[in-house]
């Protein structure tokens, strides 16, 4: 009987064991592994410079990839891949399995924190309008928008700008989804749309390389907050997500975060003055 018990006791100890290698977290152990033999990682990216960055040759870069790309190395997966999705689509292409990250100044808000895994805070910026030359229609905030009947806002699909524009009264119809940075400017420069939105080295670069001087710049938006993304990651691989922020800590401590991101205009110390908690708990 004691060696029946003993065997009983054993296989319930087995199964337990079983049940545990099967939950999320141990199968998320066994992420970065797949990576390492798929020799890389595929990343979602938005192609709005300078978060990120696809050349005519097809080469990605921009402050974000650039970071993702390093800390993959470490990791010991060899490179990205980057596909271009619109923001709206990006988390639900990483819950489909389409991505293994989002790597695109996807600010943190609480909801996005619901639905992803971020890393530690990487990319901060604040908003921006590009329009029409002396800012005839004197448009200062997105409150300033909602406030004139006439306005129209072009901002990306799914993005913080779309969002701040609908949370401030602007109505759906006047806010015009817009698929990247030169179809924003076209429309703005055809007066199809007053005012362009993206965050404020987008516009910034945008702009540069433009060189219309029959438009200009308002940065930052006033009562619009400063946001951080972070690498996102799919709920279950928050092991890969927790090994990407032990590599994420190692650059900023030694000075290699600085020297990837602020050729591209970023701050490093504005990434390293916050946290994802703080970020994700923000109203």
């Amino acid at each position: 009987m004691k060696m029946t018990h003993f065997m009983t006791v054993a296989a319930s100890v087995s199964t337990l064991m079983a049940l545990v290698a099967a939950t999320p977290a141990a199968a998320d152990d066994n992420k970065l592994q797949q990576l390492k033999e798929q020799g890389f990682a595929r990343i979602a990216i938005a192609n709005e410079p300078p978060f990120t960055a696809v050349g005519a040759d097809g080469k990605v870069s921009g402050a974000a990839p650039d970071v993702a790309r390093e800390i993959f190395k470490r990791l010991g997966v060899a490179d990205v891949v980057a596909s271009i999705s619109e923001y709206g689509a990006m988390i639900p292409g990483l819950q489909a399995g389409r991505h293994d990250a989002i790597t695109a100044g996807l600010f943190m808000k609480p909801e996005r924190c619901a639905a992803v895994a971020y890393s530690e805070p990487v990319l901060c910026d604040a908003e921006a309008f590009a329009l029409k030359k002396g800012n005839p229609l004197k448009l200062m905030s997105y409150k300033d928008i909602a406030d004139n009947p006439d306005v129209k806002i072009g901002a990306p699909g799914g993005g913080t700008e779309e969002k701040l524009a609908l949370e401030a009264g602007v109505p759906r119809d006047r806010v015009v989804v817009v698929p990247d940075g030169q179809s924003g400017l076209k429309m703005l420069q055809d007066g199809r749309i007053d005012v362009y939105s993206l965050p404020v080295l987008s516009i910034n670069d945008l702009m540069s390389k433009a060189n219309d001087p029959n438009l200009e710049v308002v940065a930052p938006v006033e009562g619009a907050p400063v946001y951080c993304d972070g690498a996102a990651f799919k709920k279950g691989d928050e092991a890969l997500r927790d090994a990407f922020d032990v590599e994420l800590a190692k650059l900023k401590e030694s000075g290699e975060f600085a020297k990837i991101i602020e050729p591209y205009g970023f701050s490093a110390k504005a990434a390293m003055s916050t946290t994802r908690e703080k970020l994700c708990a923000a109203q």
